[in-house]
């Protein structure tokens, strides 16, 4: 009786799909904008509804619009495969890889034992020691895909410590939410730091002309008390949302001791992925200022690693969903990023924002914020994001009488902290979402959810502390 629904749901889904695209495909162009535009608006929201519906997985649907875009002329063959030579996107294929090999030498298992023995009476605690890392290494990381390779191979060993796998059920949940506290924390670490994102120091010189003044200190100062205390209440917010499988585990700490007791000392193939990963991660750090390109710096860990036999052909031949990955991320990348060159980014924050001119103060900063949160459905890039859309609200919240400090600074928080919004709202949240652990629909809802509750506190937090700091 209820298989039928069932297997009835994925055809209402499709046919739903279909209806949105042909629907807004065949809808006027508005003016202002260009055909093109406004039919690479259509693949996209349908691309992006058929996988919330859960009408397509996310890489069929990916490809499915690729070919649409180009078969009906909306975009240039060149154009449309031109995110597949992203250098972006092809770090965070190499950093998978690399940190694959931090957990098949067995390294991963050994830095989860260790983290365990500290953090691990409860399961809340291991997800505040993922919050506590990235937080305390993000000042030194400009980019927080770079970040996320760090990250990644603390979050997913913290599950296999914990026995959670991504293919057994008993503790998935678990595993989905370590994960997912990878990217909240990135999120929110990215906010808290100023060199802790490239965006940032991008949207103080944007923001310079309308008489906004930031500098490190400045915005340690304004993100302080709001993003702490994003970084103190979410873990909680995620936990009780995902209920693991397991919450108390008063003797994990002994045991993790006794396993690193058993595993000895370090064996050949980790004292080499620790020192090419530990190299990695110190180029990384500087690379900004040494103007060195962070994926040839992952690519030569990843050849290191070959040379030495660590990690073997076999190894990256079993690593399936890595091209699954890079596929429909350099799809939705692209498409994106061309909505964007076609003007329609521009256009629809100009709409938006013009929309509120009978709104002044509060009301209209509050608005043209939540704005600004909701259009990050439409991009895959936060660095895209403010180059399109940052400059265009700041001076339409001016117009309308809202300090431009406080504004900017929000703007510039939301930049980070709604990046966890979808699984393609950054390059830093990828490794998480191929993890295995949580479906497309589960990303999208604890996308939702967490950035609902980020903004919450930012605007009940961040509002009165920027009134006070930020003149």
């Amino acid at each position: 009786m209820s298989a039928e629904p069932t297997r009835s749901a994925p055809r209402i889904a499709r046919l739903a799909t279909l209806a949105v695209a042909l629907g807004l495909w065949w809808w006027p162009v508005p003016e202002g904008l260009t055909a093109p535009a406004w039919q690479l608006f259509a693949i996209f929201v349908a691309a992006i509804f058929a996988v919330v519906a859960g009408a397509l997985p996310i890489l069929t649907s990916s490809i499915l619009a690729l070919a649409a875009a180009v078969l009906t002329g909306t975009l240039a063959p060149d154009e449309a495969y031109s995110g597949f030579a992203n250098s972006t996107i092809l770090l965070i294929v190499v950093a998978f890889l690399v940190a694959r090999a931090v957990v098949l030498c067995g390294l991963g298992q050994r830095i989860g034992h260790a983290v365990v023995s500290v953090f691990g009476r409860s399961t809340l605690g291991l997800v505040y020691s993922v919050f506590v890392v990235d937080g305390v290494i993000a000042p030194a990381f400009p980019s927080n895909t770079a970040r996320s390779g760090v990250i990644y191979p603390l979050a997913f060993s913290l599950a296999e410590a914990a026995g959670a796998r991504p293919d057994d059920p008993a503790r998935r949940r678990l595993g989905g939410l370590l994960m997912f506290s990878g990217i909240a924390s990135l999120s929110l670490s990215s906010a808290l730091w100023f060199t802790a994102m490239a965006a940032n120091p991008l949207g103080a010189e944007i923001a310079r002309p309308f008489g906004v003044e930031i500098t490190f200190g400045s915005w340690l100062i304004a993100s302080s008390v709001p993003t702490l205390a994003a970084m103190i209440l979410l873990p909680f917010v995620l936990y009780k949302l995902m209920a693991p499988e397991v919450t108390a585990t008063p003797a994990a700490p002994a045991a993790a001791r006794a396993a690193l007791k058993s595993l000895g000392p370090l064996r050949r193939n980790e004292k080499i992925v620790a020192a090419v990963f530990a190299g990695m991660v110190a180029v990384w750090a500087v690379a900004a200022s040494l103007k060195i390109d962070s994926t040839a710096v992952a690519f030569m860990g990843l050849g290191v690693m070959l040379v030495t036999g660590v990690l073997t052909l076999d190894d990256i031949a079993k690593e399936g969903d890595v091209l699954a990955t890079y596929i429909w991320f350099a799809v939705l990348f692209t498409l994106s990023s061309q909505l964007n060159e076609l003007g329609f980014m521009a256009f629809l924050g100009e709409r938006l924002a013009g929309a509120m001119g009978a709104l002044s103060g509060i009301w209209a900063g509050l608005l043209l914020l939540v704005a600004y949160v909701l259009l990050h459905y439409l991009f895959v890039s936060q660095t895209a994001h403010l180059l399109a859309l940052f400059g265009v609200f700041l001076d339409v919240g001016v117009k309308l009488g809202v300090p431009a400090v406080p504004l900017a600074f929000l703007l510039l928080f939301a930049t980070n902290f709604f990046s966890g919004i979808t699984p393609q709202g950054s390059s830093a949240n990828l490794l998480f979402a191929g993890s295995g652990y949580l479906t497309q629909g589960e990303l999208y809802k604890l996308g939702a959810i967490s950035t609902a509750f980020n903004l919450f506190v930012f605007v009940i937090v961040g509002l009165p502390w920027l009134a006070l700091v930020a003149r």
